[in-house]
């Protein structure tokens, strides 16, 4: 009862201090400038970075430059052991691209899908080699199990030894339990990939379509056919799980024909809460894989801006940026250095914006602010991900992420996009800050392609911290005709290509904008009577329930 009153008057007079300095919010706010932003990104973007690429010169210079950065605001190093630096540890796996999947049918092989065009397939964990032989083939569906929609494609199926064919994506469109057009997250294909590993499954092939995957299968080839990187595995245990991979739609056909199935309509039941695993009778799948590996050290780094209430200044806002790019690869137009200006050079701008700018009213804030500049992302996600996973601070005491991924270079716009709309108890708040700057917040447009689970906000999703991933709109203020269309291919020629370089005619008046409205989203968090939320049945709730409870423990 002392604590709860305690807590209570604590809360009342921080929020007093919290409103108390209109002038000093107002001086914090203004020192986003558009020049303090430039700066930053020109630096990170430079050739000398040579793009940035994890575990190289260029990473260890980015990372000096953040925390030379974070030392001149005056942050405080956030790991336990007082460093501003968290080792990622990296593995790198290359397959053997001279295999082919062999398909039988008692025992007569009926085909033979080589690597490349229309198979890409790798070992699911870090074994040298892997020879699977004779294994039979199960269609799971979506693959998916998710008790909050009333949803399990696998009813009881025991995967032991058999290699699950699935369908890509996620049933959208009202049908059964699952609602909208959302790509959700167990329509991503890592998802796929972790159920069937935790089910023991001895491996997965997900079935490639345009449509069902939101991308041709080039994207996949080039993604999946080279050198592909996971964090190193934390213990000696592993999965029954052997391979992993896409198979392409023509081939995808062909081998349920063969079976005497018809793809198409199995494809349609799929989408039904009804669906029944379909084995594919004496269809017996063969392959032969080898891969080398290598190790490396990626770096996260992180600062903290420490609150003042004694109850929860152990509450922690945290931002997050990934200050990775793609490093010297092929070259376009003469140039190799992928510089990465807008990714994400942008976005570490911005958190080293916001860090300044919370530093200059660090005496109002009622929790502590963290500000985490991740490596990796690139590979997947990798430095977030491992931070979620190894983070200084329980998950449970995390009130919300902000993430800051390619911020709008653009102007400024009288809408902005909530990625996931919808999802947590920050929209409310995003929506009123937003009101003041004369804007209004909108869903994104496009659902159905999944673009919440791309960034690193959703590496904190899976561990239940409520998550904020904005973009700017596209209704431009003071722009010609057409400036939207002129956006989307300014972005498309140059996204993940080294013409994404610093261009000092950008118009940055948006980006101050978004990252004030970022500031005044966060500074209401931090001040909040409550953490942050999941709406409720939402597809975090449960992993949130389970870092609150692991804290409270």
């Amino acid at each position: 009862m002392k604590l709860r009153t305690l807590a209570v008057l604590t809360l009342t007079t921080t929020v007093i201090a919290a409103c108390s300095s209109p002038d000093q919010t107002e001086n914090a706010k203004a020192s986003i400038t558009e020049a303090s932003i430039a700066e930053h990104v020109s630096v990170l973007a430079d050739d000398s970075f040579m793009g940035r690429a994890p575990a190289t010169e260029g990473e260890e210079k980015s990372v000096a430059y953040i925390i030379e950065q974070f030392e001149k605001i005056g942050l405080k190093p956030g790991m336990p052991n007082g460093s501003w630096t968290q080792d990622v540890p990296v593995m790198g796996q290359t397959t053997d691209r001279n295999t082919s999947l062999r398909i039988t049918n008692g025992g007569r092989e009926v085909m033979n899908v080589p690597y490349g065009n229309e198979l890409v397939v790798s070992p699911a964990q870090d074994q040298e080699s892997v020879n699977i032989s004779n294994a039979e083939l199960v269609f799971v569906g979506y693959g998916i199990v998710a008790p909050e929609e009333n949803w399990d494609d696998y009813k009881g199926l025991d995967v032991a030894g058999k290699i699950l064919i699935m369908k890509n994506g996620n049933p959208v469109g009202g049908v059964d339990g699952f609602k909208g057009n959302s790509r959700l997250y167990y329509g991503r294909w890592s998802y796929k990939y972790e159920i069937a590993q935790e089910l023991g499954a001895a491996g997965v092939l997900i079935i490639h379509t345009t449509a069902t995957a939101g991308y041709p299968w080039a994207v996949v080839g080039n993604s999946f056919g080279r050198e592909r990187f996971t964090l190193m595995p934390e213990s000696e245990e592993r999965a029954p799980t052997q391979i992993a991979g896409w198979l392409g739609s023509r081939p995808s056909v062909e081998l349920f024909e063969t079976a005497g199935l018809n793809l198409e309509e199995l494809m349609a039941a799929a989408d039904s809460a009804d669906f029944q695993p379909v084995s594919l009778g004496n269809i017996r799948v063969n392959i032969e894989l080898n891969a080398t590996y290598r190790t490396m050290m990626a770096k996260n780094v992180v600062g903290v801006v420490e609150g003042n209430d004694p109850i929860y200044k152990d509450e922690y806002v945290v931002f997050s940026a990934h200050h990775d790019h793609l490093g010297v690869g092929a070259p376009v137009e003469g140039d190799s250095i992928y510089n990465g200006a807008m990714d994400n050079a942008s976005g570490t701008s911005g958190l080293i914006n916001l860090a300044n700018a919370f530093n200059m009213v660090k005496s109002d804030l009622k929790r502590s602010l963290m500000f985490v500049a991740v490596g990796a992302e690139e590979s997947g996600l990798l430095g977030s991900k491992y931070f979620a996973q190894n983070p200084p601070v329980p998950a449970g005491a995390m009130s919300a992420n902000i993430n800051t991924d390619m911020l709008s270079v653009f102007g400024r716009t009288r809408d902005v996009v909530s990625i996931g709309y919808g999802r947590t108890s920050i929209d409310p708040i995003l929506e009123e800050e937003a009101a003041k700057q004369g804007r209004v917040v909108i869903p994104d447009q496009q659902p159905e392609q999944g673009f919440f689970y791309r960034s690193d906000h959703f590496s904190f999703a899976k561990v239940g911290v409520p998550a904020l991933y904005m973009d700017s709109g596209s209704d431009y203020i003071d722009k010609p005709e057409g400036h939207a269309d002129w956006v989307t291919d300014y972005l498309r020629e140059r996204y993940h290509t080294p013409l994404d370089n610093f261009d000092d005619t950008w118009d940055l008046s948006g980006t101050v904008e978004d990252l004030k409205l970022y500031f005044s989203v966060a500074y209401r968090i931090a001040n909040a009577p409550e953490k942050m939320s999941w709406t409720s049945g939402n597809e975090f709730e449960a992993a949130r329930i389970k870092a609150l409870d692991e804290l409270n423990q």
